[in-house]
């Protein structure tokens, strides 16, 4: 009888490890962008107009892409930024164009975002 304990004892602790199981935790580290620096365009000339632009075929079917308009970016001067198609983050997201924006110090870019 004591060989018999002696030997489910063995068995248990030797099972323990199995039994136990193994926990991970992994760590994901989360960059934290800051907001973008304000652009504020003092100069005396108004961002030029729209350009048309010919809008490609969508890399895939529109309820997972959107075509985000090209725009006028001030880089010492104005340059144009092609529009492009980008993934919708859900399928009902909604693109709000970004647009410059007449204030008091100059023109001010206000980023398009996700809706």
């Amino acid at each position: 009888m004591r060989t018999s304990i002696l030997i489910k004892s063995l068995l248990i602790a030797a099972s323990l490890p199995l039994l136990a199981g193994c926990v991970v935790f992994e760590r994901h580290s989360v960059a934290v962008a800051s907001p973008p620096a304000e652009v504020v365009v003092t100069q005396p000339e108004n961002p030029p107009p729209q350009q048309a632009e010919v809008m490609p075929a969508p890399p895939g079917p529109l309820d997972l892409w959107v075509w985000i308009p090209g725009c006028w970016k001030w880089r010492d001067h104005w340059v144009w930024e092609r529009g492009r198609w980008a993934p919708r983050p859900h399928p009902h997201a909604i693109w709000v164009t970004g647009y410059w924006d007449h204030q008091e110090q100059g023109y001010v870019w206000v980023d398009g975002h996700w809706r």
